[in-house]
């Protein structure tokens, strides 16, 4: 496909293919689409052929948790090595080495994958504790910081470029809507982003960084009309012209981003907060005389062509979601959130899908012809991932169960694009968009652990969620203890113990039955604990567990190409013995690169740690037609043997409490097994 051809398709937001078109002519709002296959692989039922979540349909834990987290696998990877999304949108993959490849001919989603990624990874650095989640963000947004703002003296001054041409190292916007314009949506929404990382690092550089985007949006801020927001989708950002741009347009219905920018501001005090507060109360009283109620919700897309008919469902499900989690923002904030969802499931703007009772939404559309984008089952896991987001925490909010099994459905489809499916792809053609898969799908389905905390593994201890950014966090055996960016929060953990003592600023709150004040709820049942403090930034969490947080090695840190023997890897950690093992492709239901036996048919394989550690155990795949059996053990400690059935996945646990200077593996009908996750705890 011609750049020219991919262009035209997205001027009329049509990423509809002539197959699509031909074997679901006419379409409904809501079609059945009952495949067999979700993104390649085998869907799972239950018993009333309703869908279960992917790769492992009884432990929805692991399967959710799978999902962002073989996503981040891949951005770590990507940061140490290619750096592909500092550069370009997307990539493609060859399907036998699932190598990675740029996409060329399309624009580079600066501003829109930055801000997404400081929402992921502000959610997934207090779930992991782990700092390489800073590392990586900071990185990634210090670079936009230095090559992607506008000038000083323009009207939209020392701002973020909402885009660039594919592999440019600075970004000016995309050629084909003209160079040097802005998109305000997006300077609240990365202004948003930039505001979370000073508060989640306490580098003023960011604070200022979304200082300046206040004040580019309150200088152009306009009343705005029925076909003028207050601040245009795109314009020229060196004087705010709309006029003599073929990519500029007077309308946006994405104020929320703004909105959310200002408020931040606001509640810190920060900037010229009379300013704000003027500018957001206008914006907030277009919001509700235009779009809340004519439901013109357009302007969002930074490739798109804008037009008053191409509606999307990412505006109104952000807002929703925004009032969800502030309810004191929105007195109406029930009936509106609400209404926002039903429009999104109903509108004919684009179709929706129900495959095996769970609702699939595309992204955006003129009409059940003229829509965005791939096939059910091939793409948009993210725009699904975002209206399960909103459903479960509108089930949080109300205690309403329809919503919530809802989101259960949805959730469960989009667990099947974790990794890199082979047969799936985003939006159209063969293209996965980092925006999509590994920021914004990922950042909403942590939404699911927040909502509904039961849905988390229940055999490890994670915080879950919190209105305020974590600022440290460390796990231990029969231990959390964290810091948040605001003294007064309430925070969600799922802990694999039972705390016996909860302290804030080192003094102890008491268990109750509600949260009227500080202290902590605490279910003996699903080990879920909500925890309110007012009185200090710090929390301790100390309680009695056998089960020591463990190290994984992922075998795509440090990446190798599949078909590397494997000798010392990870460095200081492992020594594989030679001719026995080696790095594999994604297989079967690992979504990424995998630890494969070099020989298929071997019997026995062993490696030896560097110095003495506790093999935890690792997860085991069995693509074979019969049982597989694994033998481990250690000259140090007992052995273990496991069974893993035909088309399994199974974490295997030792339970060894004793370090281990080798460990070896007996094997039976090995030929098509594969390993991934492999835990190991320091002594």
């Amino acid at each position: 496909m011609t750049r020219a051809t991919k262009f035209a398709r997205v001027v009329i937001a049509i990423c509809l293919s002539a197959a699509v078109a031909g074997a679901q002519q006419p379409l409904s709002v809501v079609s059945t689409v009952n495949d067999s296959s979700i993104a390649g692989r085998p869907a799972a039922l239950d018993s009333q052929g309703k869908l279960l979540p992917w790769p492992m349909p009884d432990n929805t834990g692991y399967s959710y948790s799978g999902y962002f987290l073989s996503q981040w696998t891949i951005v770590w990877d990507q940061y140490n090595r290619q750096k592909l999304p500092w550069f370009f949108c997307c990539f493609d993959f060859d399907r036998t080495t699932y190598e990675m490849f740029p996409e060329w001919h399309w624009a580079n989603s600066t501003g829109y994958l930055r801000a997404m990624m400081q929402g992921f990874m502000e959610r997934l650095y207090p779930y992991t504790g782990d700092p390489h989640t800073i590392e990586f963000l900071k990185s990634f947004v210090d670079y936009e910081l230095e090559n992607g703002l506008t000038p000083e003296g323009y009207a939209w001054a020392r701002v973020p470029y909402p885009s660039a041409n594919p592999g440019s190292r600075r970004y000016t916007g995309w050629s084909e809507h003209g160079e040097d314009f802005v998109e305000p949506h997006v300077v609240g929404e990365d202004g948003y982003g930039y505001l979370r990382l000073y508060e989640m690092t306490g580098d003023t550089k960011y604070l200022q960084a979304a200082i300046r985007c206040a004040e580019a949006l309150v200088k152009n801020f306009k009343p705005g009309d029925e076909r003028n927001s207050p601040w245009p989708y795109r314009c020229f950002a060196r004087d705010g012209r709309i006029e003599g741009g073929k990519g500029m347009f007077p309308y946006s219905a994405n104020v929320v981003e703004p909105i959310m920018l200002f408020d931040e501001l606001i509640r810190l005090e920060q900037g010229d907060t009379a300013s704000y507060q003027r500018v957001r109360e206008g914006a907030w009283a277009w919001l509700m005389k235009y779009p809340m109620q004519n439901n013109v919700w357009v302007g969002y897309f930074e490739d798109v062509q804008a037009s008053m008919e191409n509606m999307n469902q990412v505006i109104p499900l952000e807002f929703a979601r925004y009032i969800l989690l502030h309810p004191d923002k929105d007195p109406d904030w029930r009936d509106h959130s609400r209404k926002l969802v039903e429009w999104v499931k109903t509108t004919p703007r684009w179709p929706k899908y129900l495959v095996h009772g769970a609702l699939v939404t595309t992204e955006q559309g003129r009409s059940l012809k003229d829509f965005c984008c791939n096939p059910p089952n091939q793409c948009c896991d993210s725009h699904s991932s975002r209206l399960a987001a909103v459903e479960a925490l509108y089930y949080a909010k109300t205690g309403d169960v329809a919503y919530k099994e809802a989101a259960y459905r949805t959730y469960n489809w989009v667990t099947y694009f974790q990794g890199l499916p082979g047969g799936a792809h985003a939006p159209f053609s063969t293209q996965w968009w980092f925006t999509d898969e590994f920021s914004d799908g990922p950042r909403r389905m942590m939404d699911a652990f927040w909502a509904v905390p039961e849905w988390a593994p229940a055999d490890e201890s994670h915080l879950l969620g919190s209105l305020s950014v974590v600022t440290k966090i460390a796990y231990a055996a029969g231990s959390v203890t964290y810091s948040t960016f605001d003294a007064a929060s309430t925070d969600v953990l799922r802990l694999d113990f039972t705390p016996d003592s909860v302290t804030v600023g080192g003094k102890a709150i008491t268990r109750g039955k509600d949260l009227d004040r500080e202290g902590y709820t605490f279910d003996d049942a699903t080990h879920v604990l909500y925890l309110r403090h007012t009185s200090s930034r710090d929390v301790d969490i100390q309680g009695k567990s056998d089960r020591p947080v463990p190290s994984l090695i992922t075998f795509d840190d440090p990446h190798f190409a599949a078909g590397t023997p494997l000798g010392q890897y990870p460095s200081g950690v492992i020594h594989w013995r030679e001719g026995d093992w080696q790095i594999g492709t994604p297989y079967g239901k690992f979504g990424t690169f995998t630890l494969a036996l070099a020989d298929p048919k071997a019997q026995k394989a062993a490696f030896e740690f560097w110095s003495p550690r506790i093999f935890a155990g690792l997860d085991v795949y069995n693509d074979g037609d019969s049982d597989a059996t694994v033998t481990v053990r250690s000259p140090e400690v007992r052995e273990m043997a496991f069974t893993i059935k035909p088309k399994e996945l199974r974490r295997l646990r030792t339970g060894w409490r004793d370090p281990s200077s080798q460990v070896s593996f007996d094997i039976t009908n090995g030929e098509k097994l594969r390993f991934d996750n492999l835990a190991y705890v320091h002594p």
